[in-house]
C-alpha cells in the first residue's frame, strides 16, 4: 500500500470521528421541536418567576402601607382621646363654676 493511501486513510478516519454525520430527518425534527418547547417553557418560567417577585413586592408595599395607617389611625385615636379629655375636664370645670356661682347666688339672697 503506497504511503498517500495511507495518510489520505488515516485523516479520513480522523476527521470523521471529530464531525458527526448528519442526523437523520425525523431526529432532526425531533430535536427541534424539544428546542422549541424548551425555548418556550424557560420564557414561561421567566415569566412565572417575575410575576412572583412582583407580587412579593407589591404585597410588601401594601403590608407596609397598611401598618403606616395602622400607626396613624392609633396616632389619630390617641388625638381623639386627649382631645375628648381635655374637653372633658374643661366641662366639667365650667360645670363646677356654674354651680359654685348657683350655690353663691342662693346662700346669698
Amino acid at each position: 500500500m503506497p504511503l498517500w493511501v495511507f495518510l489520505f486513510v488515516i485523516l479520513t478516519l480522523s476527521s470523521s470521528s471529530h464531525c458527526s454525520p448528519p442526523l437523520p430527518l425525523p431526529l432532526r425534527m425531533r430535536r427541534y421541536a424539544d428546542a422549541i418547547f424548551t425555548n418556550s417553557y424557560r420564557k414561561v418560567l421567566g415569566q412565572l418567576s417575575a410575576r412572583k417577585l412582583l407580587q412579593d413586592i407589591m404585597s410588601r408595599q401594601q403590608g407596609e402601607r397598611n401598618q403606616e395607617q395602622g400607626t396613624r389611625v392609633r396616632r389619630g385615636r390617641q388625638v381623639e382621646s386627649v382631645w375628648a379629655e381635655k374637653k372633658q375636664m374643661a366641662l366639667e370645670s365650667i360645670l363646677v363654676a356654674l354651680l359654685q356661682k348657683h350655690s353663691n347666688r342662693n346662700s346669698q339672697g
